[in-house]
């Protein structure tokens, strides 16, 4: 591109006194650009936080990889755990019982997954120590058939630390009056918050060695063994390491598949929302269009004088592109700026929104998130950029091939 086709191409964009119009449409192009990448970067970011937080949530309580028998029973778990452990990206394994049972007290009675666990092993592979908000999960002794309940769980009973609960199990034992179900009396030890409905208000935490007494198990027979990983994101490979690996027949599976559904869902949410706020961008991209038409339309004698002078088509094609990709790359730069700006900050943005107006957002009594997280992703940020690039410079295309082809004779002729 010629030094006098980039020049005038830049001084096209400030248009003369008696044409203000076509500068407030250019002004208005940019602005549009700006604001949609600010609000699709911004919302981009606000949906990665919400992704990572409810990942965060759910991985505290549940495993990246769990290894299970086909049955539901798994022997001889220690050297399952061992083998394993010798992958480079295993950090810790932990066996685990579970089953389904319903706790009672007061009269009141409900539903609950039941996992039988080691405290200590537990620890390694779960985040239920910073969970605790009565007792501790070391309180789980064998012998003493203490439980753990999740919070919601313990307001729905109306129980608390120190209350016995009565844990039923669907495996009936066969009596003279016929098969019953079978109860054992359990003390509350401790109570969590996980910060996940699903959990807090349907899981149950016994220790193993109880567990297996409840539901007739061996003492080396458990239901799985769940490991935790040095990269959760390399979760499906490590599941495809250990399908080779492991001398037996088990079920493998992987936090990705466990839970797949949620993760599901917000990915599905974002990429609508980032769908529809990119349609901002993509208005404001057509506005450069009507922007270069009108220029165009304005700058015909211009453009005669120009082909006269020895200017070729190209020439004049590459003058309009250099003001439409102008207006374009302003644009992008003030919307990255803009948006990388917001998102970072956008916590301190909510919180005095709803202190000039008195709202609140994300009430502590409702949601579980009571701050709006955000994490502003690279990739995201490059994607949008070069989107809006893109859609600016297929903007310019037309009124610029249609600059081309303005016939000089015909652009003079009343001048």
């Amino acid at each position: 591109m010629s030094p006098y086709e980039l020049f005038i191409g830049l001084r096209y964009t400030r248009a003369k006194k008696r044409n203000h119009f076509i500068s407030f449409i250019s002004l208005i192009s940019l602005l549009g650009i700006t604001l949609g990448m600010t609000a699709l970067i911004t919302v981009m970011s606000v949906m990665n936080g919400f992704q990572k937080e409810v990942r965060a949530r759910i991985l505290g309580v549940a495993s990246h990889v769990q290894i299970t028998g086909f049955d539901n029973k798994l022997t001889n778990w220690q050297m399952t755990a061992d083998e394993a452990s010798k992958h480079p990206s295993v950090d810790a394994a932990a066996p685990f019982v579970s089953a389904q049972g319903m706790v009672s007290y007061d009269q009141v009675v409900h539903g609950a997954i039941v996992r039988g666990v080691v405290p200590k092993k537990e620890n390694t592979v779960a985040d239920f120590a910073d969970m605790m908000v009565s007792g501790e999960l070391e309180n789980l002794l064998p012998g003493d058939f203490g439980i753990v309940i999740g919070m919601e769980l313990a307001r729905s009973l109306g129980a608390f630390r120190g209350d016995k609960i009565v844990l039923i199990s669907p495996q009936g034992q066969v009596t003279p009056a016929g098969i019953l179900p079978r109860l054992k009396q359990f003390t509350v030890v401790g109570i969590f918050e996980a910060g996940h409905f699903e959990y807090d208000s349907g899981l149950v935490l016994i220790h193993m060695a109880d567990a297996q007494k409840l539901y007739r198990m061996e003492n080396d027979t458990v239901s799985g063994v769940r490991l935790k990983l040095s990269d959760l994101f390399q979760a499906p490979q490590v599941v495809h390491d250990l399908s080779t690996m492991l001398s037996g027949a088990y079920y493998v599976s992987d936090w990705t598949r466990q839970h797949a559904n949620y993760f599901r869902a917000i990915q599905i949410e974002k990429r609508m929302l980032s769908l529809i706020l990119a349609l901002i961008i993509a208005v404001a991209a057509f506005n450069i269009v009507s922007t270069l038409v009108m220029a165009v339309t304005d700058k015909q004698s211009d453009i005669a004088i120009l082909r006269t002078l020895g200017a070729s088509p190209r020439s004049i094609m590459k003058i309009f592109i250099v003001q439409g990709t102008f207006i374009g790359v302003a644009g992008t730069i003030l919307g990255v700026s803009g948006g990388v700006l917001l998102a970072y900050n956008v916590g301190e943005v909510v919180a005095f929104i709803e202190w000039i107006f008195s709202v609140e957002f994300l009430s502590n009594e409702i949601y579980y998130i009571s701050k709006i997280p955000t994490d502003p992703q690279t990739s995201d940020i490059v994607t949008v950029a070069v989107v809006s690039f893109v859609l600016s410079l297929l903007a310019t295309i037309y009124p610029s091939y249609r600059a081309s082809k303005v016939n000089p004779a015909e652009a003079l002729r009343y001048e």
